[in-house]
């Protein structure tokens, strides 16, 4: 199975366990480092999340994981928060969002563009409308988002 397949069904398996405690699911990515395999679960919540949430998420996925057995190979299952530079993946992160500062990267070029820094304006009918730090405004529909996270303000 490619690593998008692995992630597509560790998402299907890592929602019900997020959303029974009363957490988002942020991300999932499957990718081979130094010579390991590392499975990473990314979870958030208002206000933030803690390393028990961390810990809880952890125990009771690794007991799917093993039930399931989506990996065939061994791996090290990371559950972590998405950090101040969380992905933005969906309409609803994009909403919630609205008013900071974020880098998108677009499948397809906008007026020569693929790359933005800029604040989130407001988001309409699967489209972020956005402001570079030229004053210029831009519409990007999610489905031309291929990389989107916030940026770190500090």
């Amino acid at each position: 199975m490619k690593p998008e397949g692995v992630e597509d069904r560790i998402r299907q398996l890592a929602q019900p366990v997020a959303d029974g405690l009363g957490l988002e699911l942020v991300d999932v990515s499957f990718a081979s480092e130094h010579g390991r395999r590392v499975l990473r679960v990314y979870i958030d919540k208002p206000g933030g999340i803690t390393v028990h949430d961390c810990e809880q998420v952890s125990r009771e996925f690794s007991t799917i994981l093993d039930v399931e057995d989506p990996i065939p190979q061994s791996y090290n299952l990371e559950v972590s928060s998405p950090g101040l530079d969380r992905p933005l993946k969906t309409e609803r992160d994009f909403a919630r969002y609205a008013g900071r500062r974020a880098k998108i990267k677009t499948m397809e070029a906008i007026d020569g563009r693929r790359n933005f820094k800029a604040v989130i304006d407001e988001v309409r009918d699967g489209t972020v409308l956005v402001t570079d730090f030229d004053g210029k405004k831009f519409m990007i529909a999610v489905s031309n988002i291929e990389k989107a996270r916030l940026e770190i303000e500090i």
